[in-house]
Formats: structure tokens, sequence, C-alpha cells
């Protein structure tokens, strides 16, 4: 009845955290919500607004998107990377996780990806049914590949059609690919395509984020959307940027997407112009030095000769691995952790590495975001009483997890 290639998929382990926890939280458990990686801080207020404005919008719009927002998302891209976005290589989804999902469908070729690797990418190749090449990265190397790494995978059949998921800042590790420029030269020994998931982009820690697309922009598609800097993740807003060279892939996805999710609601694509269209720079430059500060807190507070880390550099999350810690697998670790800590965290196993490895994906998000914004629009300033009081949560869940390591 179940075609095989579905049978042995599992729900995101995202969700399946979150759903876990609360049902502990529900029995009466103290849980610190270091699993699930969601934005803590409102959708601005002018966002909110235009959907409030937008209610009543209930036609189908062109499955392509707004032409209105594609002109937005095109004039924002262009200005950023200083390149020449057209509003027609724009595709407009529910969120851009559907329209990585209707990629792997459409491509046929080989997948590769890095581990670690977001957790839905492999799924998704699977039930695309392409092949998956992983790349096991170092720390040393923030945990990317490297392009000696990549051309030995492509060198072993170069007649294959290939795709490199590249996510920076990266899901699960917080780090920056640093070798995009050596990365990029390959495409254009080999001509293979990189989807660049640029979902964090905005939350970067450095005032200057790099795009993988600045130096192969014809064989980089760009993956983006309002989730995590806007913190509209439940709103299911995302697009891809398409060169104009591969126009063939624009048209198909469109008939993809005419197949499954018509378009994208109306109200939310309305209240998405305005997403790109007005000025919201002040609020994404709070939300990245707050995330900063708070990462940094728990890297500093968490780093020992027990727990191996890298400083976040991006987005809300930290890779720690636990050394000297003996368990079959980094699931059954972290179902220890939780049981005898009560702080939830992902399992390395479901982001590509190997199962006998002790890492784990921390999401350091676990606090109220809007009241601390508050606080910190008005004062302009973060210490660690301003975490005490605003942020118990990570202080806590830290401080059990510090000890736990021991």
């Amino acid at each position: 009845m179940i075609k095989n290639i579905l049978k042995k998929l599992q729900p995101s382990s995202t969700l399946l955290i979150n759903e876990y926890s609360k049902s502990l939280e529900k029995k009466g458990q103290k849980i610190f919500k270091f699993g699930f990686g969601q934005s803590p801080f409102n959708v601005p207020k002018d966002i909110v607004n235009e959907l409030k404005k937008n209610a009543h919008q209930n036609k189908y719009l062109p499955i392509q998107g707004l032409q209105a927002l594609r002109n937005a998302i095109s004039k924002y891209y262009s200005k950023k990377y200083k390149q020449n976005y057209s509003p027609e290589s724009i595709i407009i989804g529910p969120g851009s996780k559907e329209l990585m999902f209707l990629l792997h469908l459409l491509f046929d070729g080989i997948i590769i990806l890095p581990a670690p690797s977001w957790v839905s990418y492999a799924p998704q190749a699977k039930i695309g049914r392409n092949n998956i090449k992983w790349i096991e990265t170092k720390p040393e190397n923030n945990w990317f590949p490297t392009a000696f790494e990549i051309e030995k995978i492509i060198k072993k059949s170069r007649k294959k059609n290939y795709l490199l998921f590249l996510n920076s800042p990266n899901n699960p590790s917080g780090q920056i690919c640093q070798n995009l420029k050596e990365i990029a030269q390959l495409t254009k020994k080999y001509n293979f395509l990189i989807l660049s998931d640029e979902i964090y982009s905005e939350l970067t820690f450095s005032d200057n984020f790099d795009s993988i697309s600045k130096y192969s922009p014809k064989n980089t598609i760009i993956s983006s959307g309002i989730s995590k800097w806007c913190g509209a993740g439940g709103w299911r807003l995302g697009f891809l940027i398409i060169p104009k060279n591969l126009k063939k892939i624009t048209e198909k996805l469109k008939v993809l997407a005419s197949e499954s999710f018509s378009s994208v609601s109306a109200p939310i694509q309305k209240a998405a112009i305005i997403a790109y269209k007005n000025n919201h720079r002040l609020f994404i430059d709070n939300s990245r030095f707050i995330l900063k500060f708070i990462g940094e807190y728990v890297y500093e507070n968490l780093k020992s000769n027990n727990v191996l880390i890298n400083k976040p550099q991006g987005g809300f999350y930290l890779m720690p691995e636990f050394i000297n810690k003996k368990f079959l697998n980094s699931r059954e670790m972290c179902k220890s952790i939780l049981k005898e800590t009560g702080v939830a965290l992902l399992p390395g196993s479901d982001f590509g590495f190997s199962k006998k490895r002790m890492l784990a994906r921390l999401s350091f998000t676990d606090f109220d975001g809007a009241k601390l914004m508050d606080h910190y629009s008005k004062n302009k300033k973060l210490n660690y009483d301003t975490i005490n009081h605003f942020a118990p949560n990570i202080v806590e869940g830290t401080k059990r997890l510090k000890q736990w390591s021991k």
C-alpha cells in the first residue's frame, strides 16, 4: 500500500522534539527548549498591520507569486548583492522548504550534502529519487566542505548532474562558510549547481554577509524567506531566486507548483511586500546583536575540555560535541540529557553525522524575544544581568547542561 521509498521516512526531528517537549511539559516537567529552532522575536508591526489590512483578500494569486512581491524581492537582493535579479527569476512558495522539495523532484542527478546538513535535505532527496553523496566536514573548516572534497565526488562520474546544498549561516552548526570562492571555482570547471540556502543570512553576526552567488551567479539558486529574520515561520512564505540561464528550472517549478500548492496565501504575500519594501534594518540589527550576545553567553559558559564547540557566527544554533560520554549513539545521549536535565537537544545523527559521534544541535532561543527586544531598543546595552532577568531559561539550561557534561 505504501511505496517502498517512503516506508523508512520519519517525521522531521525538529518538529518531533517540539511535540515531545510539549507532552513532557503537560506532565509537569520543566523543559528547556534548546531543540526547536524558531525566531524568538515578534514580526515587525508594519508587516503585521499589512497582513490585517489584507485579511479580506481571498482570490487565488499567480502561481509564481505576486508581481509586486517579486519586484520588491528583486530590488532588495539586487541592491544587497550588487547583482541584477529579475522578478521573472523569482518564484514564491509556502516556505522555502516546499520549493526545495519541488527542486528535488525535478532535479535528475546526485545531491551533494555536507554533514552537517539541515534535517530535511536528505529525506527530500530520497523522495525525489536522487542519490546522496555525504561529505563529513570538520570543525576547523567551520563544518563546511572543502573544494577538494567536493571535487573528489564529482571526478568519480563527471557525466552525472550534481546539486550541492550550502547553508550559511548553517543549521545546525551556526557557522559561516569561509571558502566560497574556491567552491565557486569548481562550478566553472564542472558546471554543477548550488542551492544556497540563505534563510539565516540576515542574522549573520558580522556586518557583511557573503553569498556564493557573487562568485558563481550562473550556477547558484538562492533560497530564502521571512521565517527567520522576520520571525514569521508560521506564516509560511519563502522564495527561490533562479539564474536567467536556468529558465527551464523556473518553468518546471511553476508546473510543479501549479499541481501542488497552487499559490501562496494572498494576505501573506501582501504583507511580505512590506517586509522587503520598508526599511527593517534597525529591527534586523537589534535581532542580530541580541542573538550574538546570547549565543556567545552559551558558548563561553558551555565550552570546556568535555564540550568541544565553535563560537557562533550567525543564526541561533550551536553544535556541541560531548567528549568522554559513552552512549550507543547521539540520539540515546540526547534522551539521557532530556531525562536528567530537562534540556531538549537534537542529535547530530539527524544532520548527517555518524550516530557514534556525540554531537548535538543546541538552539539558544528559549527566551521572551519581545521583552528583550523592547529592553534593548530602549537601553542599547546587554550584560549578564540582562540575560539573567530576560533569559532565565538560557541561563539555567546552560548551567544544567554544563553540569551534566562533567
